[in-house]
């Protein structure tokens, strides 16, 4: 993108915490928008936005923060952003493009393609960036660079707001995949939400008294499980019945594993490790 040409004139991102923060940085230092706008519900989330400079605007009123966006971006807990896009429907410019960061797709997808009128474009996008830190505080202008953002486009996307989407996110550094929002979410009910529910039971079900005792190896394990407990309880809610199958397919494998273990076959256990080591080093 040139200095003098820029992707979008106003981008409006709605919810200036971890992603949002940190893809306004992205857009700005990457020259990808001319203006930043910021919406936050909390004075104190905006001033930290501003400080931050991951805005180049910020406010406190959803109808001044759209009203002259070209792209909105939706960077809130899934539940949040399916009541917004109800208000944004009414706010907004007709002919401006709308995406989210949600990390479930299938819900959010569904109702916005309802709720936003035909003339307001809408692609759904998830981002698989960012950590267990919650807010704006925490932003980074290259968290996107080398990761994936995935794209959910459906028979009701327009062309044009789908490329400018995929723009954006390759402009911030990221790869950007494709896939249907139900396909997103089972596969990342596998790869992320099963992860996360793993994490959370196992630091729950550790007595108190033994986590001052804990190795490194425990506290990397369980890092995700620091993670903001209202997006992860909406993401759980808008992806169940897909989370529900990774857990079963989960419970069914720690069955066998406890029964091995049980079994005292140490040949067979000593497979059975290797080979799950030699998996898990493919992700590397």
């Amino acid at each position: 993108m040139s200095k003098d040409k820029f992707l979008f004139n106003q981008i409006t991102i709605i919810g200036v915490g971890l992603i949002g923060g940190s893809l306004g940085m992205a857009v700005k230092k990457n020259r990808l928008a001319k203006k930043v706008v910021g919406f936050a519900r909390k004075k104190k989330t905006m001033r930290q936005a501003l400080k931050s400079k991951a805005i180049d605007k910020g406010t406190l009123n959803l109808k001044e923060a759209v009203k002259d966006a070209d792209l909105i971006v939706l960077a809130t807990p899934a539940q949040t952003i399916i009541e917004l896009a109800f208000k944004i429907a009414k706010l907004a410019k007709k002919d401006c493009i709308v995406t989210d960061v949600g990390s479930s797709k299938l819900r959010i997808v569904s109702s916005l393609e309802k709720i936003l009128p035909k003339n307001m474009k809408f692609i759904g996008a998830h981002p698989l960036a960012g950590s267990e830190k919650k807010g704006v505080e925490f932003s980074c202008a290259d968290i996107f660079k080398k990761s994936l953002c995935i794209l959910t486009p459906t028979s009701k996307t327009k062309k044009d707001a789908f490329d400018k989407v995929k723009k954006l996110w390759a402009g911030v550094g990221a790869c950007v995949k494709t896939l249907s929002p139900s396909e997103h979410d089972r596969v990342l009910a596998y790869i992320s939400h099963l992860p996360h529910i793993i994490a959370f039971s196992l630091i729950q079900s550790i007595p108190d008294e033994f986590l001052e005792l804990s190795p490194r190896g425990l506290k990397d394990m369980t890092r995700i499980a620091s993670s903001d407990p209202i997006l992860w309880r909406d993401i759980f809610s808008s992806n169940k019945t897909q989370v529900l199958d990774a857990v079963g397919d989960f419970a069914s494998s720690l069955e066998k594993f406890v029964k091995l273990v049980g079994s005292n076959d140490t040949a067979k256990l000593t497979k059975i490790l290797s080979a799950i080591k030699n998996k898990r080093d493919k992700l590397e």
